[in-house]
């Protein structure tokens, strides 16, 4: 049996089987549903509640939607699960609680569009970390797509026109990018042989352990409401959004996401994951009312567009 050990799980040049179109499927999956994230928190940080009280219960119940099924996707694999503690651990930390938590406090700062175009300049950071790490040197379409990427990030945050951006809502999204840089690496490097529910769920178990510690001690603020939330004009019981967070942007995201990956490879399942941009922008503005401006718009444009480029960029480098 191979062992995939580079960036790529499966080399796009031979992807031509029905099961690229099932990987292209999930990962269309996991960028849409990811999407919802920032709309269905923000309805309930309006109500009152805090970061800490949305994730633990988001990604709480995420874990308990994967357990049935990771169980039986375990039968007779145990063991695997002990040999893999370490990328276990590293998944919980760094691709579920850094770039959620970092997400839903950008949010609290700025529209979801831009928080979440922000986070996507992960991308281009996995980009960076290939070459400083591996030292798989980018191509020049690749330098010039991050180049591109930046500049549209500075539409974004309409600082062209000296728009007031809070600077935490900046780091936060910064840091979100990290976390989701980490999420790709981790998913294609991973030597471990665990089912994608399997991960999905044990990640999302011990990420719901450390937020809850991280509660307790006070590191981050828990504070939950039960009164209605309001999207797209309508009122619904608190109840409801964060069943839809952790149901779709938690346990189906993360399983799909993980499964797209190692059909489709880190590059691809990244570009394909682009589209939980646009779906984002669309959901906030059905259900928040965040119409994106002009600028905002064009800046959006331009970040997908230097994206793209990157993506395309490698995607040569590793045909080369």
């Amino acid at each position: 049996m191979t062992t995939l050990t580079n960036d790529e799980a499966v080399p796009q040049s031979t992807q031509k089987t029905p099961l690229v179109a099932a990987g292209l499927l999930m990962a269309v999956l996991s960028a849409v549903t990811f999407s919802l994230s920032g709309p269905l928190g923000r309805g309930l940080f309006d109500t009152g509640w805090s970061t800490g009280g949305v994730l633990v219960f988001r990604v709480g119940i995420g874990a308990l939607v994967l357990a049935p099924f990771a169980v039986r996707a375990l039968a007779g694999r145990w063991r695997s699960v002990a040999a893999s503690w370490r990328v276990v651990v590293a998944y919980a930390l760094l691709a579920i609680v850094v770039p959620q938590f970092a997400f839903f406090s950008a949010v609290q700062w700025m529209a979801v569009g831009p928080a979440l175009l922000l986070e996507y300049m992960g991308v281009v950071l996995v980009v960076g970390w290939m070459w400083l790490r591996h030292g798989e040197r980018p191509s020049r379409l690749t330098m010039v797509g991050a180049l591109v990427a930046i500049a549209g990030l500075v539409l974004v945050l309409d600082l062209v026109s000296g728009a007031n951006v809070h600077p935490f809502g900046v780091l936060w999204g910064s840091a979100a990018a990290v976390g989701l840089a980490g999420y790709y690496v981790l998913n294609a490097h991973s030597s471990t042989t665990l089912p994608p529910l399997a991960l999905a769920w044990l990640g999302l178990t011990g990420a719901t352990i450390l937020l809850v510690l991280l509660c307790l001690i006070g590191a981050i603020p828990f504070a939950m409401e039960t009164s209605p939330v309001v999207l797209a004009g309508l009122e619904m019981p608190w109840w409801g959004p964060l069943i839809g967070l952790g149901v779709l942007t938690c346990s189906i995201a993360y399983a799909a996401g993980i499964a797209a990956t190692r059909t489709l490879g880190s590059r691809l399942s990244s570009f394909v994951g682009l589209l939980e941009v646009v779906s984002a922008v669309v959901f906030a503005w059905l259900l928040l009312g965040e119409a994106p401006g002009l600028i905002q718009l064009i800046g959006g444009l331009v970040v997908l567009a230097g994206i793209i480029a990157v993506q395309q960029g490698e995607q040569s480098t590793t045909a080369s």
